[in-house]
């Protein structure tokens, strides 16, 4: 357990969610570096009407209306001003960006990065400043204060998300259930399941790690790497529409599959929270079987039949299980999208890996919610943080090797995600065990494309501090 975590040096999107409805990611390029720098000297001096406020870490006495947190790219760490040698000193894969890490992460075809938004493409992306609020109005008075800091930055693009009641995402799942709790930061008495807490330096640089005896690289200076977090932030578009289609063709083929009577015994659609037809239920059997839980957020592993258990699973109570009594996946999917993610106590052949690749998620849905009976052509998708201490150990890690090749059990090897993975409808197939049987599926598309992003460093409040002391910048110079 780490007894020198100092929350207010730590930025407070890291260990903590805000639960804020709306959100605006300000993604941006130095325009000026002695202006820039400046408003970092303001937004960490304590003074609100400088400007607004980086939020760090420290419990909260009364609930804030507005956060704001600052990731810095590569590029954007040379345009405040750090010096070769040090940004020499950070890992290669954040050296190189997301966009040069295309084929680790599988953003091919649709989602190469040639074929990204036009915000991402270049080398000005610098710095992206997020902000959070309880409403619309605060979202925009925040953003404006930001980007009226006297010639600091130049704007490329501003992101908003806007929370669905409910907590759902697109595709209709709710979302955010899952999140690593940290020694020292949330209380084991109160701790919502039974997987082991996370050590700290799984997301800040300069503790100790989940992997014994290890502790990932501090960038120098030490005060510009300690307590840091990498971000790796995608834009994900999502296709709704086309993922909607295909849960009705797996139906389909399925009400004409006698496995189905043991897949989803006949009735038991009429005994579910609303009542179904045969045919609706199966669409909803297959959604659960391609993430692990029903789309209302009830897990496969505790409620294989029904997405409306008796009694109902509290929601403390659905995060709270493991895969170690279903070695086959006859109730979850060992490809599922979640089990694929976080194999929690299920046997692996990296056997090490389980717990040591744990990500802390912030995402929230961009575009109109889909509306099948109203059906509105629209972007949509999730602008998604995933944070971790190591981009190649932890992010890249479940990209490569679990999402798209499934690494972690050779009954699933070659075959990828079936949801967020990088599918080829020549190639693509999701199956899953009944019984002594095999229900199969093919020739599904990537419904995921990935429409930008890119791996930011989270600095801790010292950091920022210590950027806004530097001279020089405002040119990129790549080694």
């Amino acid at each position: 357990m780490s007894n020198n975590l100092n929350f207010a040096d730590v930025q407070g999107n890291i260990l903590r969610g805000y639960g804020k409805q709306y959100v605006r990611h300000l993604v941006l390029t130095v325009a000026n570096a002695s202006a820039a720098r400046r408003w970092l000297s303001e937004a960490t001096s304590g003074d609100e009407s400088a400007a607004p406020q980086i939020t760090n870490a420290e419990p909260w006495t009364e609930r804030r209306r507005t956060c704001v947190n600052v990731g810095i790219t590569r590029d954007g760490l040379a345009a405040f001003g750090v010096p070769a040698a040090s940004l020499n000193s950070f890992p290669h894969e954040f050296v190189a960006g997301m966009a040069a890490r295309n084929t680790l992460l599988g953003d091919t075809g649709p989602s190469d990065p040639s074929k990204w938004k036009e915000e991402w493409k270049g080398d000005g992306v610098h710095l992206m400043i997020s902000v959070y609020a309880d409403d619309a109005q605060d979202r925009t008075a925040t953003a404006d204060r930001i980007l009226a800091a006297r010639g600091a930055f130049h704007l490329r693009a501003a992101l908003d998300g806007d929370g669905f009641p409910g907590g759902v995402v697109h595709f209709g799942y709710r979302d955010s259930i899952s999140q690593p709790q940290f020694y020292g930061v949330h209380d084991p008495d109160r701790r919502r399941d039974d997987q082991p807490f996370v050590e700290i330096g799984a997301m800040l640089l300069g503790h100790a790690t989940p992997i014994e005896n290890l502790r990932w690289e501090v960038p120098k200076p030490n005060v510009l790497g300690y307590n840091g977090c990498f971000n790796a932030f995608r834009v994900l578009e999502q296709q709704v529409v086309e993922f909607e289609a295909f849960l009705s063709e797996c139906a389909d083929a399925l009400i004409k599959n006698p496995l189905s009577e043991v897949v989803l015994p006949p009735g038991e659609e009429a005994k579910w929270d609303p009542p179904m037809s045969r045919h609706a239920a199966l669409r909803e059997v297959v959604a659960a079987k391609m993430l692990g839980r029903w789309r209302n957020g009830v897990p496969l592993a505790l409620s294989p039949i029904t997405p409306s258990p008796q009694p109902a699973i509290t929601d403390a109570g659905l995060n709270n299980y493991g895969y170690s009594s279903d070695p086959d996946g006859q109730r979850c999917p060992i490809g599922s999208h979640m089990r694929r993610s976080n194999p929690r106590d299920a046997k692996t052949v990296q056997r090490n890996t389980n717990h040591a690749r744990r990500l802390v998620r912030r995402g929230i849905p961009y575009g109109p919610q889909y509306d099948p009976a109203h059906p509105v052509k629209a972007e949509r998708g999730l602008l998604g943080s995933f944070m971790c201490a190591s981009l190649t150990g932890q992010f890249e890690a479940i990209q490569y090797d679990w999402t798209n090749l499934g690494l972690q059990d050779p009954r699933i090897t070659g075959s990828n995600d079936p949801i967020l993975g990088n599918n080829d409808p020549l190639f693509s197939r999701f199956s899953f065990p009944v019984g002594d049987g095999m229900v199969k599926f093919r020739g599904f598309p990537h419904f995921v494309h990935t429409k930008g992003g890119a791996y930011l460093f989270q600095p801790s409040m010292s950091a920022i501090r210590h950027l806004a002391t530097l001279s020089g910048g405002g040119t990129v110079n790549r080694r």
